[in-house]
């Protein structure tokens, strides 16, 4: 494992799968979503695509999305292990809506800046309605992806409860 794409949908816990796998593999952890928004207003970094592209070209990495649209089949064609958190709905919706309560509380700083706010839980775009409406789609291309010749990675790591994974990463080493 020397370049791994952790995937999955919002709250599967991508982002503490992939720091989890900088710590044990010793990879470098890119968390895409800091690529892409670049300032306030949730806006889209002008060279995210460049940016990915030079870090996905490297022989040693982590990244922690599927990938936006524009460099998804990039990370899905370099990856040499793709790990899939497969949790169920009931798992990823718990944790998107009590990751949004805090980060709405407190106030919490996130990609380039920007927080989130009670306003933006009546948006339709907000994680937990993205998530809620992404969930069966999502898990489709993944699947759809992980067959594909032209995408599907020489390992496929397919984790469908928070336990398989922990699990999963102890056999990698140090506490889960």
């Amino acid at each position: 494992m020397r370049r791994v794409l952790v995937v999955g949908i919002s709250g599967a816990g991508k982002s503490t799968m992939a720091r989890a796998l900088e710590g044990r593999l010793g990879l470098p952890f890119h968390e895409l979503d800091a690529l892409h928004f670049s300032g306030p207003g949730w806006a889209v970094s002008p060279t995210f695509a460049e940016d990915t592209a030079r870090l996905a070209g490297t022989e040693r990495w982590v990244f922690d999305s599927l990938g936006y649209p524009d460099v998804r089949d990039l990370l899905w064609e370099r990856a040499d292990t793709v790990v899939w958190l497969d949790h169920p709905r009931h798992v990823v919706m718990r944790r998107v809506l009590l990751r949004s309560l805090r980060r709405s509380l407190t106030r919490e700083r996130l990609f380039g800046g920007n927080r989130e706010s009670w306003r933006e839980w009546l948006r339709a775009d907000h994680p937990a309605w993205w998530a809620w409406r992404q969930y069966g789609p999502r898990r489709a291309e993944i699947l759809r992806r992980s067959g594909d010749p032209r995408f599907a990675p020489p390992e496929l790591v397919r984790l469908r409860s928070p336990r398989a994974a922990e699990a999963w990463l102890r056999e990698r080493g140090g506490a889960a």
